[in-house]
């Protein structure tokens, strides 16, 4: 497979932004100064520029956790030290819709974090990146929630009827209901595999979402109101890096 990058030896910022979209990571891209296009091979869409001069490259790693775990592994070679997962979620609290879910951990039912580690090794987030980032949302305005999100292989099989489920007999409220007990907020494609690696990694890490439809699409945001949404996600989780780089050098 071809790699993200240009250049085997192509630099990228300390402060790393995934995205789940790679129209998103155009949407990021006009928030930074400088910004230069590294490379766009097949989902990994990948720009590197400055934020209020603190350095950030932003990449695209496509749906699941198989790609997001190709992207943290090259962003890594290249120099990572900050990794920020932001994208949509569907939660399953509905109170929480057009709000934010900031996981403080995520439940690992995806299969490629398995490949790496035991099912008993756990997917923190960085509490330090997470206050940043709890505090930047406060800031906007906006409610956050920082529960446990569950990550997931199958939209069709697990999170959304399907034909194919309906078919099958699959019973797809009884993922729901099962993760409900838990006390599951939100679940995802990608962000236990990054919280996994992250932590293998040495790299400082948290998980982003914004909750934009509810358990099997029965609400979601739409239209303009959605665009927004989006386009505010960009912004808190730039200004909550931003907030992270700055503490950091005033301890320097």
């Amino acid at each position: 497979m071809k790699s993200l990058y240009l250049k085997a030896d192509e630099s990228i910022a300390p402060y790393v932004i995934f995205s789940g979209d790679p129209w998103r990571v155009e949407v990021l891209a006009k928030y930074l100064e400088n910004a230069e296009h590294v490379a766009f091979s097949r989902e990994f869409n990948t720009y590197n520029g400055e934020y209020r001069g603190m350095p950030v490259t932003v990449t695209s790693t496509g749906i699941g956790a198989p790609s997001a775990a190709i992207a943290m592994e090259e962003m890594y070679a290249c120099g990572m030290k900050v990794a920020v997962r932001m994208g949509t979620v569907m939660s399953l609290k509905d109170e929480l819709l057009g709000q934010f879910i900031i996981p403080s951990a995520a439940m690992r039912e995806e299969g490629t974090s398995k490949t790496y580690v035991p099912e008993g090794y756990p997917a923190v987030a960085d509490i330090g990146l997470i206050d940043c980032m709890n505090r930047t949302v406060a800031e906007h305005g906006k409610g956050y929630y920082n529960g446990i999100n569950c990550t997931m292989d199958g939209f069709y099989s697990q999170m959304k009827e399907s034909r194919l489920s309906k078919e099958r007999g699959v019973e797809i409220p009884d993922t729901f209901a099962r993760l409900k007990r838990l006390g599951i907020a939100g679940i995802d494609m990608e962000s236990s595999c990054i919280l996994t690696l992250a932590s293998l990694m040495g790299v400082r890490a948290c998980i982003v979402t914004l909750v934009t439809v509810l358990e099997n699409l029965k609400d979601e945001l739409r239209g303009q109101e959605r665009t927004d949404a989006e386009d505010l996600l960009c912004r808190v989780v730039l200004e909550g890096l931003y907030k992270l780089h700055q503490e950091g050098a005033q301890k320097a």
